[in-house]
């Protein structure tokens, strides 16, 4: 089946969930409203039919200032059997920036959700281990946000571990060797 395909059967049996549907060099993504993302997931995945098993890749973008609602949580699906593929973008807003879990779907979404906490701060509600993964636990804010800072004299919003790090650096060059 061809992507178009796929999404006019989402589109067809969420219609209040589709806000658009995109071609662009021979890839199809579909735009929907994170309300019932789990419910068009569950879908995909049930489907004999449709039958996209395979999780290839969930991420975030962050679209400060060039859209209306911020951020969107892209899912990458692929059906090993019928071979078709899906791009799925359910739509976060900044006020209120969290989305259902889909790990009950494909546990290995588990890694991929907390790397996008991680990055974005984009929560997932009912998720297993929702915490950090890349970054350490005291770390502050989230470094793929537009609005991160980029210089890296940060003060006393540096982190912590880093001014450790450099402090015990610093003491070591006494025992370098020549």
């Amino acid at each position: 089946m061809e992507s178009k395909q796929i999404a006019e059967l989402i589109k067809e049996r969420f219609p209040t969930e589709v806000r658009k549907i995109k071609e662009f060099r021979g890839q199809v993504s579909i735009t929907v409203g994170k309300e019932r993302v789990k419910d068009i997931i569950r879908y995909l995945h049930d489907t004999p039919e449709l039958y996209l098993d395979y999780l290839q890749d969930l991420c975030g973008v962050d679209y400060l200032e060039k859209k209306e609602v911020r951020f969107e949580v892209v899912y990458h699906l692929y059906s090993m059997r019928h071979r078709h593929m899906i791009r799925m973008k359910a739509e976060v807003p900044e006020g209120d920036c969290s989305i259902d879990s889909v790990t009950g779907i494909w546990a290995g979404a588990n890694w991929h959700e907390r790397e996008c906490y991680d990055m974005y701060g984009i929560t997932f509600k009912g998720h297993p281990d929702m915490r950090r993964i890349l970054l350490p636990e005291d770390w502050e804010g989230y470094p793929l946000r537009k609005d991160y800072p980029l210089k890296a004299d940060l003060g006393e919003m540096e982190w912590k571990g880093y001014r450790e790090v450099m402090e015990t650096a610093e003491k070591n060059k006494g025992y370098e060797v020549r």
